[in-house]
């Protein structure tokens, strides 16, 4: 126990180390920062590029194959365990976790980006105002869930079946056994808090973005740097509070508020919005995508400019891995007592349709607005300040108004989950994969992160937090498809074992 609760401290003290390195780095040296995490980010998505597109099309046909597997009717935990939380409430933690901010200050952005300058073809046009739809489904549907089914499934299996710690290195019992207490297992507990810490950082980066775009909008305050600083701190002492109030109450109650008012905007632009527009959109893009996925996931251009590729696929890719233990521990910790299957379901099919139909609802909405009535302000409003898109658009529809407050309080709530979740996760893989982490580690990692968002935007804003963050995830993606083969192999001696074959070949 002594050995694992010092394996514990290490790994805390080397990632606080590793972390608290790169912030002086990024307040005393910020041009070499920037030119340092350029030179990483031209040359993973030059040269290694394929490997995430590889890898992230494996993990959808593999959490596909789950799903299907004998591996399905096995239960997280024992075979009486039954789920902590309802399945609303469940559904709403994982999937704050997973999207959160993110779904929020894409879902206009993004459909009108592609829609002006699209991967191929020319813009302002009906193909590509479809193009755009199909890419936006792409880059949220079954590819980031399937990141985070497979990673949260692992944790959550060798957690409650195999009694191992929650830490990212349990889930390589089946190959490294009792090393993983070692340095083997220090070294990949160590790299997966660092790529969370900086995709936390970069999805606080964004949040603070658009809670000040946000505040400039309804309430006149300045969107300035400043402003994103002040955010950020005051975000800090909130998630802080919220901490202190334990997973049952703070985080739970938090996800379920984001997703009612959501739900409430949602169906608002249904009703207010081009209703018909939204719903054809919905079942026409997902149609292409089906159609298209395959040529989507392994698009790479060899004989052309690869640029656009590299700034949107590529890097959702890389943002999606390095959010994966993040959110995949976070799952995991709210998962027990769900079979295989419902976890597959609830995890990658349940989330993908509603992200589906949140980017239909916004990005057909906004879509509409541009292509049908000719208003080429909008589009040119929203590429111009990205952090203000969906307010950009409010002001379109009719209730104008009561939609910017509400989408203000969802960003606002969101920001809060997303750094409280964080914090929760990074306490638990810092003390060795304790469930219930201590509150002076999770606050030192919420003031850390939070600190680390506020270099990061002083560095250079987005650019230098999508830099980092592809950075970070590069070996994480390495580390993942491993976790897939160790997987299969505890599931498989999961199945002999209840099956009464043998004894079972780890220590219940």
């Amino acid at each position: 126990m002594d050995s694992k609760k010092n394996a514990g401290n290490s790994v805390f003290i080397i990632s606080l180390l590793l972390t608290l390195i790169f912030i002086v780095w990024g307040v005393f040296f910020t041009d070499n920062l920037t030119k340092v995490t350029d030179i990483i980010y031209n040359g993973s998505i030059d040269y290694l590029g394929w490997v995430y597109l590889g890898a992230t099309l494996f993990f959808v046909i593999f959490s596909i194959y789950l799903l299907f597997s004998k591996y399905g009717d096995i239960r997280l935990g024992k075979k009486t365990d039954r789920p902590d939380f309802n399945t609303a409430s469940w559904l709403a933690m994982l999937f704050g976790a997973g999207m959160g901010i993110g779904i929020v200050y894409w879902s206009v952005a993004e459909p009108v980006t592609h829609y002006t300058t699209p991967p191929y073809g020319e813009g302002y046009t009906v193909d590509a105002a479809n193009t755009a739809m199909k890419y936006t489904f792409f880059h949220w549907g079954l590819d980031p869930w399937a990141i985070y089914t497979i990673i949260g499934l692992a944790l959550a299996f060798f957690q409650y079946n195999k009694r191992l710690p929650a830490a990212i290195s349990s889930a390589f019992h089946p190959l490294l056994g009792d090393r993983i207490y070692g340095p083997i297992g220090k070294t990949i507990d160590i790299l997966s808090i660092f790529a969370t810490v900086f995709g936390i950082a970069t999805s606080l980066g964004l949040g603070a973005m658009q809670v000040t775009a946000g505040m400039h909008e309804i309430f006149g305050v300045p969107n300035e740097l400043f402003v994103q600083l002040i955010v950020i701190a005051v975000a800090t002492v909130l998630f802080i509070i919220s901490i202190n109030t334990g997973l049952e109450k703070g985080i739970q109650y938090l996800s379920n508020a984001a997703m009612i008012l959501s739900f409430a905007i949602m169906v608002m632009i249904l009703i207010v919005g081009p209703t018909m527009t939204i719903i054809k959109v919905f079942f026409n893009t997902t149609g292409l995508y089906i159609s298209d996925f395959i040529h989507m996931s392994l698009r790479l251009r060899p004989f052309g400019e690869g640029e656009w590729i590299a700034s949107w696929t590529l890097f959702y890719w890389a943002w999606w891995i390095a959010w994966a233990p993040f959110v995949g521990m976070f799952i995991a910790r709210v998962s027990k007592g769900r079979t295989v299957r419902e976890f597959v379901i609830g995890v990658l099919i349940v989330p993908t349709l509603g992200t589906c139909l949140w980017m239909s609802i916004f990005g057909g909405s906004a879509l509409e607005i541009v292509q049908n009535t000719g208003s080429h302000d909008l589009a040119k409003n929203i590429t111009e300040n990205v952090s203000l898109a969906i307010f950009t658009f409010f002001d379109y529809l009719p209730l104008s108004s009561v939609l910017s407050i509400l989408g203000f309080a969802v960003v606002a709530i969101y920001y809060i989950t997303v750094a409280d979740t964080a914090t929760f996760v990074l306490g638990m893989l810092s003390e060795g994969g304790t469930l219930n982490p201590s509150n002076k580690i999770k606050m030192t990692w919420g003031v850390i992160q939070s600190a680390l968002a506020a270099v990061l935007l002083l560095a250079g804003g987005l650019n230098v937090l999508q830099t980092a963050s592809i950075a970070a995830a590069l070996p994480f993606a390495i580390i993942m498809i491993i976790m897939c083969f160790s997987l299969v192999k505890g599931l498989r001696s999961e199945i002999e074992v209840q099956k009464g074959n043998k004894r079972s070949a780890y220590h219940s």
